[in-house]
């Protein structure tokens, strides 16, 4: 094997770890997300006091609380989630190349990650957590949730242009199919951000049957009760969207057909543990499974959408190097196979 190919052979590793690294990344922000979810449905968030970053005053609680242990473990998880993403960041820049997209969706990601920290502080700080039900929790929870909704598509992005190589996109001009994916990715962010608002009701208003907890909703004074018939609204909304999203992916080949399914599939599964959730009054693990089956869900949608509007496409040097290979033709003076080529200019740019 040449030299030439043995460079290849090294940067498309060196990529494929990136890019593996990167859904690493984004699975651990999942499974952080899911903690912080466990801690709210089990009114651990006082667990630590309202101090933060110490946990009741000191680094390292010595107490066997189980509501301190639940808190400051989620606050240790989230500390390795900024770790992981800053990793995730230095490498971006150090492997790619300047213009590529994963750059600033990384870039995007830690701001996103030290943003959902900060607003994890201020819950915390002024002590909107526990059983606390005031409107400023309310505001804040929805901050929080749409904030985190972002981190995930950074993450999801980051992650899957680094899967498809060291590309550059070119967004689409159909105007309207701009509009339509904006508006639906915000009616899907929507379902989120009310499905955390109906959560934070089941937890502290919990009802003793399916016809107390319609009444409750109707009949309540709470702001949390009265915003929770907002979620199945925004879920039918979004639903629509993604079947568009579905149809319209589908239709346009090239695109993967392996991701539309299995949003299609999550899409009739989060339908069906939504009913199950209602049905059997949300305890803490149905909870879990649903947020966890609403993340993957937002996920996918967030790349289908990318996909629907992005299109990749040759860069300049790539375009300049392609051009003068195609002129040249083997034995020829000067001629050299076109991937080393590019992968030497690749190294030129960065």
């Amino acid at each position: 094997m040449s030299a030439s190919e043995n460079s290849v052979t090294s940067v498309q590793a060196s990529t494929r770890l990136l890019a593996r690294f990167a859904w690493l990344t984004l699975g651990y922000n999942i499974a952080v997300i899911l903690w912080g979810a466990y801690v709210r449905a089990t009114g651990s968030g006082a667990g630590c006091g309202n101090r933060w970053p110490l946990c009741n005053g000191v680094v390292l609680p010595r107490t066997q609380q189980a509501q301190t242990v639940i808190e400051f473990t989620h606050r240790l998880t989230s500390g390795l989630a900024v770790v992981m993403v800053s990793v995730l960041l230095v490498w971006c820049w150090r492997r790619t190349s300047k213009g590529s997209w994963a750059r600033y969706s990384s870039v995007a990601a830690i701001l996103l990650l030290f943003n959902e920290a900060l607003l994890g502080a201020f819950l915390v700080l002024f002590e909107h957590v526990g059983q606390d039900r005031s409107p400023a929790r309310v505001f804040f929870l929805c901050m929080h949730f749409g904030n985190t909704l972002l981190l995930l598509a950074a993450l999801a992005l980051t992650a899957q242009w680094l899967e498809k190589g060291n590309r550059r996109f070119s967004p689409g001009k159909n105007r309207a199919e701009i509009v339509a994916v904006v508006s639906g990715l915000l009616a899907t962010m929507c379902i989120g951000i009310t499905g955390s608002l109906a959560a934070l009701g089941d937890t502290l208003f919990p009802a003793t049957s399916l016809r107390a907890s319609l009444i409750q909703d109707f009949s309540s004074g709470n702001v949390l009760l009265r915003l929770r018939f907002l979620h199945p609204v925004a879920a039918a909304l979004g639903a629509m969207f993604v079947v568009w999203l579905i149809q319209k992916s589908l239709r346009n080949r090239g695109r993967s057909s392996s991701q539309v399914v299995m949003l299609a599939g999550v899409l009739i599964g989060q339908i069906g543990l939504g009913i199950l959730n209602i049905m059997l009054l949300a305890p803490v693990w149905l909870q879990i499974v649903h947020l966890l089956v609403a993340e993957l869900f937002w996920v996918l949608v967030v790349l289908a959408s990318a996909n629907l509007l992005f299109s990749a496409v040759d860069s300049p040097s790539e375009v300049r190097l392609a051009s003068n290979f195609s002129a040249q033709s083997p034995g020829e003076p000067g001629y050299a196979p076109l991937e080393p080529m590019l992968i030497n200019e690749h190294s030129r740019e960065q």
